[in-house]
């Protein structure tokens, strides 16, 4: 044994240096609740997550249950109706329909029978509620073979009610066409809201929001496949709460919907007899006169208020954060310059 009583090394280094032993002791529980706050903030986010997708889930249920599908058409069908179609499309294109009777945007024509109504840029306020029909006798009739060739056959199948329709429009779709998420308007239609698709397989989507310049579209609460010849009906929650949508990633090729609808007694009409509304001041109509088109506003019969004004505050911001980096920066000029001097 040597002098000082140790013969072990760390024996002694421990003597030297107790506080070690009390430091480690203090620091395990430290670090075990650092774990512990890790674990939780892991736990509740994926508690949030799970919570988010029960909501959609829910949602998607809801939707499901205001959504009624059959395969009606044939093949053959389809096909005879689709000639049909291709006849409308090149009689419209030789300009033998009364003025509101074709609507055209890109990768989009719309072909309006029995009742018309304006929408999206064709609006002069925009929003919800303020789409109008046009006065009677604007658009031209629902034709014969509408009724002979869809209204009968849904009638006979049980699927629409005899005289319930009084309008049918015909979207023509191009690859990579599309309509953006809206609600059919409730003061202008009744319920429900009958489509038949031809040409193609594609898809309606439920719950999506658009932005544009690219065009993008956010994931859908629902995804409903529709397919060539079959019928898609909507009521309740998914005609009325939450609004649809055709992506244009569902349009893969040429696809042709009719929609058929009737008309509330009291909807609102455009007054062709009425006085124009008073002029804008000749500035603003000035500057009014020499803006161009939007090539997108077609397509979007009614777009959601809550994206427009997200996407006001985003710009707001961003004009914010501009300005306020271009006077730090001012200012900081302005310093240097005052030091020179």
């Amino acid at each position: 044994m040597s002098a000082s009583g140790f013969t072990d090394l760390r024996e002694k280094l421990k003597a030297m240096t107790p506080h070690r032993d009390d430091l480690k002791k203090n620091q395990l529980p430290e670090r075990s609740n650092g774990g512990a706050k890790k674990r939780k903030y892991r736990e509740e986010s994926e508690e949030d997550a799970a919570s988010d997708q029960e909501q959609r889930e829910a949602e998607a249920r809801r939707v499901k249950s205001g959504i009624k599908q059959a395969t009606v058409f044939s093949a053959q069908e389809c096909a005879l109706i689709e000639q049909k179609i291709d006849e409308v499309v090149a009689k419209g294109d030789k300009g033998l329909y009364r003025e509101h009777t074709v609507d055209r945007a890109p990768l989009r024509n719309k072909y309006f029978f029995g009742e018309g109504y304006t929408y999206g840029a064709q609006l002069e306020r925009r929003g919800p509620g303020q789409e109008r029909l046009y006065s009677k006798g604007e658009v031209d009739d629902i034709p014969d073979w509408v009724h002979e060739l869809v209204i009968s056959r849904l009638v006979e199948r049980g699927l629409l009610s005899e005289g319930f329709v009084n309008s049918a429009v015909i979207n023509d779709y191009q690859p990579g066409g599309c309509i953006v998420s809206h609600v059919d308007p409730i003061h202008i239609f009744e319920r429900p809201i009958v489509s038949v698709s031809f040409f193609s397989d594609s898809a309606l989507c439920f719950g999506c929001r658009f932005q544009f310049k690219p065009i993008r579209v956010s994931e859908p609460v629902l995804h409903l496949p529709v397919r060539r010849g079959s019928v898609t009906i909507l009521s309740g929650y998914a005609a009325d709460e939450i609004t649809h949508c055709i992506r244009p990633q569902d349009i893969k090729e040429r696809r042709a919907v009719i929609i058929l609808r009737r008309t509330r007694p009291d909807a609102p009409r455009l007054d062709t007899d009425a006085p124009s509304p008073a002029p804008i001041p000749s500035d603003r109509t000035h500057k009014r006169s020499h803006r161009k088109a939007d090539p997108d506003a077609a397509h979007r019969p009614r777009v959601l208020e809550m994206d427009k004004e997200e996407n006001r505050v985003s710009r707001v911001r961003s004009r914010r954060d501009y300005s306020s980096h271009d006077s730090q920066r001012d200012s900081s000029t302005r310093r240097v310059k005052m030091r020179r001097h």
